[in-house]
């Protein structure tokens, strides 16, 4: 088995790490969420003979199915094929992915007695796929490989509801009317995610994302009280493994001061905020990733490049920006779209703190008021390690501390 440690050390000086970081570097990175699987035909060709399920249980085939958007498109990193609702379906509650639907329990959670379902993961044990997946892939890869997990609130809304939803009344029903349940279920979810996340960055993981694809259903003050402090735990209890911890989730436009809080090294931006007003809400010394509009994709070349040079000239060159969709891929891109769109920003994007100079179109919006904070090439996140804390004094006060995963099928 290769030695992580050995394996973190050979990516520590990528592009990739490196942005995560806020370190100098030359070039801009940039990956996809959901860069493995629908849009590609090589990965198609396998699901003609394969379930999801099948692959996902297959580490040969879940590690191929991770490799082929890094040999297609040249992203600087890979991200796990997974679904984050394998842990918790690992043990043995009644979780399936159904094609075109995503995640579904067979019996939701619906009192605390269900609670007694949810045991310890052991990732040796329940995710040995998973983890020998990790292992064959940092044998093969030349770039970074991103571990994932879905977060507490994500995940509880799946085991709550049933699967998908549109209003999550069920989920915030609970929250509301049954606060010790809520915070019981969420610690139980907490201690799966770090079980989970930690596993793979044992077995040579360079970084992780935390998906909490659905939290932008709720609003700042819920955020805080019911679901912060369980993702926060999620993020401190991976931070002695001195990996990059990426968090991000789907319509969390309000929610980003609050999920950099929570103690990530980088947040997600969705493309519903302008990339500099996203950036101007996310406190100094933490990166950003983002934020193209997956959909851009699907139209003339001519408009995805412009597009994406909106994208960069809004990052204003800051060396702590990784390049990504404002969520994943969606099925119908043409895989060609997106090679031309890595060597777009390969080649245009910039990282010394400087604007690329292409125009911002006035009705995305611009950053209101103070100018946005770009941590500049060179400077050591140490020196602005207290801003995190300064920059939201009103979300302390606040604290009352008390789209699915990587696959196709799956939910983040």
């Amino acid at each position: 088995m290769t030695d992580a440690a050995v394996v973190r050390a050979r990516h520590a000086d990528s592009a990739f790490v490196r942005a995560c970081r806020g370190e100098p570097h030359d070039t801009v990175p940039v990956w996809f969420m959901r860069q493995a699987g629908r849009a590609l035909p090589e990965y198609r060709a396998i699901r003609e003979r394969h379930s999801f399920e099948e692959v996902v249980h297959t580490p040969e085939l879940a590690a191929e199915v991770t490799l082929q958007p890094v040999r297609r498109y040249g992203t600087d990193a890979a991200i796990l094929f997974s679904d984050i609702v394998t842990p918790a379906a690992a043990l043995g509650i009644g979780v399936t992915i159904r094609p075109g639907v995503g995640p579904v329990v067979e019996e939701p959670f619906t009192t605390t007695a269900d609670l007694a379902r949810l045991r310890a993961l052991e990732p040796e044990a329940d995710l040995p796929f998973v983890l020998d997946t990790v292992s064959l892939l940092v044998e093969a890869l030349d770039v970074p490989l991103i571990g994932f997990a879905g977060a507490p609130f994500t995940l509880a809304s799946y085991l709550v509801e049933g699967g998908p939803s549109k209003s999550y009344s069920r989920t915030k029903a609970l929250m509301y009317r049954d606060t010790m349940t809520w915070h019981r279920l969420l610690d139980k979810l907490a201690a799966l995610t770090i079980a989970s996340l930690r596993a793979q960055v044992e077995r040579g993981a360079s970084a992780v994302q935390l998906f909490d694809s659905w939290a932008g259903v709720l609003d700042p003050v819920d955020y805080d009280r019911h679901v912060r402090p369980h993702s926060a735990r999620v993020l401190e209890e991976l931070e002695d493994l001195g990996v990059p911890r990426i968090h991000f989730g789907v319509g969390t436009g309000e929610l980003l001061g609050a999920m950099a809080a929570a103690g990530a090294d980088v947040v997600g931006v969705d493309w519903r905020v302008p990339l500099d007003v996203g950036r101007a809400r996310i406190p100094r010394g933490v990166g950003f990733q983002g934020n193209l509009e997956p959909a851009v994709c699907l139209g003339p070349w001519d408009q995805v490049a412009e597009r994406a040079r909106d994208v960069l000239e809004r990052a204003a060159g800051a060396p702590d920006h990784v390049f990504n969709l404002g969520h994943g891929v969606m099925p119908e891109t043409d895989p060609a779209v997106l090679e031309r769109l890595v060597e777009l920003v390969h080649r245009e994007g910039r990282t010394d703190g400087e604007r690329t100079g292409a125009p911002v179109p006035a009705a995305h919006g611009s950053v209101e008021g103070d100018e946005v904070p770009v941590v500049r090439a060179g400077e050591p996140r140490d020196a602005v390690a207290g801003a995190r804390r300064a920059a939201e004094p009103e979300l302390a006060a606040r604290d009352v501390a008390t789209d699915v995963g990587n696959g196709d099928d799956g939910g983040h």
